[in-house]
């Protein structure tokens, strides 16, 4: 029989975070692969966990996937564990977790500590719908389109950012979505320094130019709100003549009476005022 990939979270901060459950798993697999031995090796000498460490990080996981699924296969328990946090978000693990299943290795996770979900229930902004962003890409013309791909999110977003990177990620994000939609941004989460400012991406961008950023952020932003974009649809609608409105949904291949309908929706009017429009046009 192969052995079990468990995914194991680890703290974010404050030790006390790490579950009896981590602890217990960590203590009996038969390797454990890690972000950076050095920092894991810190927190295993903490809780006295003594288990063989590998190296497993961004730079060698898809060179080194393929030998911990052989060893899996071989009956080999492991667990995996980065630097902070629950492996796989915006950490290594999902490539080793794709193979392993493509594998027949069971996998399972060992739930914990995570900055997405701990940022977002103290933000005090909407938690009934939520989309995870992670890092911004890099490369420029892919951060752009990201970025502007934001303007009309509705759903709460959250962003990991560096502190060499903030001031211009929240500068990028007062062009694009607007400097007063609602942010929250925090650092240092579950440290004895965490902090949190509320308010919008202006607010959050002006604390940069009173306290250098430190330490790594998690932004939580706001979705769009509803009467802003019922105002700019509103906008578009009355750009448009009422011919042009119907032709729109019949060239999305609407029937010509659906067509009307949605139209006068739009416009907060009746099918039979749509239709005298069109008369007259």
């Amino acid at each position: 029989m192969s052995g079990t990939l468990y995914l194991c979270a680890t703290p974010i901060g404050n030790l006390e975070d790490i579950t009896l459950r981590v602890l217990r798993v960590l203590r009996e697999v038969d390797l454990i692969a890690a972000e950076d031995t050095r920092t894991s090796g810190v927190l295993l000498s903490h809780f006295d966990i003594h288990t063989p460490l590998t190296s497993y990080h961004k730079f060698n996981e898809e060179d080194k996937a393929p030998e911990l699924v052989g060893r899996l296969l071989s009956g080999v328990n492991i667990a995996l564990i980065t630097d902070a946090g629950t492996p796989a978000i915006s950490d290594p693990g999902e490539h080793l977790v794709r193979l392993c299943i493509d594998s027949g290795v069971p996998v399972t996770s060992l739930p914990g500590p995570s900055a997405v979900i701990t940022a977002l229930t103290i933000s005090g902004l909407s938690t009934r719908r939520f989309a995870f962003e992670g890092f911004l890409p890099t490369d420029r013309k892919e951060r752009m389109e990201r970025l502007a791909a934001l303007r009309n999110e509705d759903r709460t977003t959250v962003i990991y950012e560096a502190p060499h990177r903030l001031k211009k990620t929240l500068s990028e994000l007062a062009d694009q979505v607007g400097a007063d939609r609602s942010l929250a941004m925090t650092r240092e989460l579950t440290k004895k320094f965490e902090t949190v400012v509320r308010g919008t991406v202006a607010d959050c961008l002006l604390d940069t130019e009173v306290h250098e950023p430190r330490g790594e952020y998690v932004l939580i932003l706001g979705g769009r709100p509803e009467e802003e974009m019922a105002r700019e649809k509103a906008a578009a609608w009355e750009s448009m003549s009422v011919a042009e409105h119907v032709a729109m949904y019949e060239g999305q291949g609407l029937p010509r009476k659906e067509a009307m309908r949605r139209a006068a929706a739009d416009r907060g009017t009746s099918r039979r005022e749509i239709y005298q429009a069109l008369l007259e046009e």
